[in-house]
């Protein structure tokens, strides 16, 4: 009924499941062949270019450093000139950088690569997909969200498996080829076809002479407030999630944990995510973003802590990959819901690529540093900075509620 009720108000909107389904297929792609196909190849690729792991990941980093600084640009140009047109192009260009990346015979050509990659990411990735949705929805959009997400999160859960399995019959370089291919046969025809044809004016940039609080939005120094705790929060958060994307199973298996176990608590995750997205989109209509946001926030320290009590206890260990992968799912949905509430409709793609940006080194650098906290830090250590981080995630977002409940 709300999609149907959003669609019929405003004409722009390309409202409803088809929609839905179309970002999804291409979230789950996109996140698959861009991000998470790289911690199952990054050892292969080391191998194959016959220099120490560090370098590897430093272009891992370089490229989400790059991505970090293109967000902002890009939400521009997804709010000035529309999703269908900004996320087809995306396409084709993260397909080709796919391929640059299957190419790359040395240093220079590797980072090019890594650096085009994550650039282009940007406009194919959940920001854009959420601009998409609020172009089709305005205001209402956070149902639809919440159901992109849900889809959006089996991403790791098939590419992980389905990598490792192309990796018996095939080198990096052939599957990077394959993931080109595959993801511009997938992407293309569904961003071209699927999106709102041009940009809605409920996400059009906001003009001058307008103030951004005119529909009941945070302004002034409410709005700048707000911007700055979730600026915060999300840039911890992101070392977190960055770091542990890349170094999960290193961690369990500091822990005590096999490798096989580490595996299958890993794949946890996964579903762990899919469910707290679902819980959300059922049971989260009547409550407030910003209250989903620190609930959020502080289901991840709480999972550390009990992956550091256990002991390398496996219910224990269990219970953290259930806790974390709740907390990841549901800041996915958070993240696009929660500046929509606070800030509004207008702008909200150059809105989304600012609040990635202050924390983009912080992300970048995420896989690298953890790795070298670990080998001269140690496992305790190590494990205490992410505690301390995804802790002060947690306060910076109940600052934020408590905040928003007092206006």
């Amino acid at each position: 009924m709300t999609t149907l009720a959003a669609s019929e108000t405003n004409p722009a909107a390309r409202a409803g499941l088809a929609l839905i389904l179309a970002l999804g297929v291409t979230q789950v792609a996109g996140y698959g062949a861009l991000y998470y196909a790289f911690a199952v190849l990054a050892p292969g690729m080391t191998a194959s270019f016959g220099w120490a792991p560090e370098w590897t990941y430093g272009g891992f980093a370089l490229g989400l450093l790059a991505g970090g600084l293109a967000a902002p640009f890009a939400g521009r140009l997804v709010d000035r000139y529309g999703t269908r047109r900004m996320m087809s192009i995306g396409s084709v260009l993260a397909s080709l950088s796919l391929l640059a990346l299957s190419k790359a015979d040395g240093l220079l050509s590797y980072y090019a690569a890594m650096i085009a990659l994550e650039m282009v990411a940007t406009l194919v990735l959940y920001d854009a997909a959420f601009t998409a949705l609020t172009q089709a929805h305005g205001a209402g959009a956070r149902r639809a969200i919440s159901k992109l997400t849900l889809i959006g999160g089996f991403a790791s859960t098939l590419f992980w498996p389905l990598t490792t399995a192309l990796l018996t019959h095939a080198d990096w370089r052939m599957i990077y080829q394959i993931y080109a291919l595959g993801y511009l046969a997938v992407a293309l025809p569904l961003h071209a076809l699927a999106l709102p044809r041009g940009r809605a004016t409920a996400a059009r940039p906001i003009q001058p002479g307008e103030t951004p609080n005119t529909v009941g939005y945070l302004g002034g120094a409410a709005r700048q407030r707000a911007f700055v705790l979730l600026a915060i929060a999300f840039s911890l958060q992101g070392f977190v999630v960055s770091a542990m994307s890349v170094h999960m199973l290193t961690l369990l298996q500091g822990f005590g944990f096999s490798a096989a176990l580490a595996v299958a608590l890993g794949a946890m995750v996964g579903p762990s995510q899919v469910t707290g997205r679902l819980i959300e989109m059922l049971f989260g209509t009547n409550v407030a973003p910003v209250t989903t946001a620190w609930v959020s926030g502080a289901l991840m320290p709480f999972g550390f802590v009990l992956l550091v009590i256990g002991g390398g206890t496996t219910v224990l260990a269990g219970l953290f990959a259930i806790a974390y992968g709740v907390s990841m799912g549901l800041s996915s949905i958070v993240r696009g819901t929660v500046p929509l509430q606070l800030f509004g409709p207008a702008g909200y793609g150059a809105m989304l690529g600012k609040l990635s940006a202050p924390g983009l080194a912080i992300r970048a650098a995420a896989p690298l540093t953890f790795a070298v906290m670990m080998e001269r830090a140690g496992l305790a250590a190590s494990t205490a900075v992410l505690v301390t981080l995804s802790g002060a995630a947690a306060l910076a977002l109940l600052l934020l509620a408590r905040g928003v409940s007092r206006r």
